[in-house]
């Protein structure tokens, strides 16, 4: 099971109910839509960090295998590490400017910047 379905059983530990079963319902990934109709949000976060700069890149809406891929390209064109978790693309250092110019190159046109 992946970390968002465990997290969504809301404490279910053990059933005693033989017939009981997991619904997957709310597990479906959203498609992506297009780069045009996103509205990104792009702040910089030292918080629970060690006092280290990170720039975070909120509100995609799509799957988690489009979300990685933007976050790689992020961090190739940012020269920098990163990772994607919780529904934001995380890349060190304090790279807004460089994000912002990158995405708006490449058509996400409602993208702001905190």
């Amino acid at each position: 099971m992946t970390k968002k379905k465990i997290q969504s059983l809301n404490s279910l530990v053990y059933s005693t109910d033989p017939h009981f079963k997991l619904s997957d319902d709310g597990f479906e990934e959203l498609e992506t839509i297009e780069p045009g109709q996103q509205k990104l949000k792009i702040r910089l976060d030292t918080k629970h960090r060690a006092g280290k700069a990170v720039t975070l890149v909120e509100g995609f809406e799509g799957t988690l295998s489009d979300m990685e891929a933007l976050g790689k390209k992020l961090k190739s064109v940012c020269g920098t590490g990163g990772s994607v978790k919780d529904g934001e693309i995380m890349v060190q250092g304090d790279n807004r400017e460089r994000i912002l110019l990158w995405l708006q190159k490449h058509g996400y046109k409602h993208t702001k910047k905190n």
